[in-house]
């Protein structure tokens, strides 16, 4: 039997924190969770869109409660500022959906601290972001759901030398910047997965792609703040061929509330391809798989925040 929303268990009394959530994935996986009565804090870069997705969740579900912190990825010491704001003001936290990100800027560009802008925002970002809230994350035994891509699967490996700040000098390829990025996002949920059970923790990690949906990303994502051609006929396309957002954030939800999962599941789309359709379990690469490079990654990641992440 294929998985369908309408097996999300009761959330009444959980709470959910969820990245990026002005439209797309973040804003429909949301709406699911705070359709089964949980309480979600979503994040946003820009306060007046933050404010339009609670909006737009509590026209679909009256009633929720929901509520808004600022969040820049791109700035470890904003990230730091709004971890600590979340730890400061919620007593626990049930589940994070790492689900913010930028897809292929057509220049190269770099965060606040001087990383490349993907794997900064999609990768290191997140990293910090869930080793600050790492306290409560451990505390409430919460699942941890991390973004990744069918994009992963073009890049054979991840390029250390990308998580350190700086322009390298080498030719800026987007796509394969953008698929290191997303291989490193899941590269990093199974060496969470493995660091929690190694350490006898409640905590589980899983990871969910959503195929090819037609989202904000696809046209915003280009540029990482607005329009451009490209970005619009990327879109256009992506309407075409790729389904829903709605249907895209499914495998999020089901990474986030399946209670059969036990860690270290990757949830997509059961179509061809993994393009499309219903979610389960797939398969991911053999460089996602492997453990010593993730190990390596994870430590690279931990000198390019300057700070350890102690499970």
């Amino acid at each position: 039997m294929s998985w369908s929303t309408h097996d999300i268990p009761d959330l009444s009394g959980k709470r959910a924190v969820i990245t990026g959530v002005t439209g797309g994935l973040g804003l429909h996986t949301a709406i699911g969770l705070a359709g089964k009565g949980a309480e979600v804090v979503v994040t946003a870069r820009d306060e007046a869109k933050g404010e339009t997705a609670v909006k737009q969740i509590l026209d679909m579900v009256p009633g929720a409660r929901v509520e808004v912190v600022s969040l820049d990825l791109a700035d470890l010491a904003d990230v730091r500022r709004a971890a600590a704001e979340v730890s400061k003001t919620y007593d626990r936290i049930d589940m994070l959906v790492n689900n913010a990100g930028i897809m292929v800027p057509p220049k190269y560009a770099a965060t606040a601290d001087g990383f490349e802008m993907q794997m900064g925002t999609n990768h290191i970002g997140h990293f910090t972001w869930t080793a600050e809230l790492w306290p409560a994350l451990k505390a409430s035994d919460a699942r941890i759901i991390t973004v990744s891509s069918l994009a992963h699967s073009a890049v054979g490996s991840v390029d250390l030398t990308a998580l350190e700040p700086g322009d390298s000098g080498r030719p800026y390829k987007r796509w394969q910047s953008y698929g290191q990025s997303k291989l490193a996002n899941l590269l990093f949920a199974l060496e969470l997965d493995r660091r929690v059970k190694a350490a006898g923790l409640g905590v589980i990690s899983v990871a969910a792609h959503p195929g090819y949906a037609a989202t904000n990303i696809t046209k915003t994502g280009p540029t990482g703040s607005g329009l451009s051609l490209y970005g619009i006929g990327m879109h256009q396309v992506s309407k075409i061929l790729a389904q829903s957002a709605s249907a895209g954030a499914q495998p999020l939800l089901m990474a986030a509330t399946d209670r059969s999962l036990s860690g270290g599941e990757y949830v997509g789309p059961s179509g061809i391809r993994g393009l499309r359709g219903r979610p389960k379990l797939v398969g991911m690469t053999r460089a996602a798989r492997d453990e010593e490079f993730a190990s390596d990654l994870w430590t690279a990641t931990e000198r390019a925040i300057g700070a350890t992440f102690e499970v």
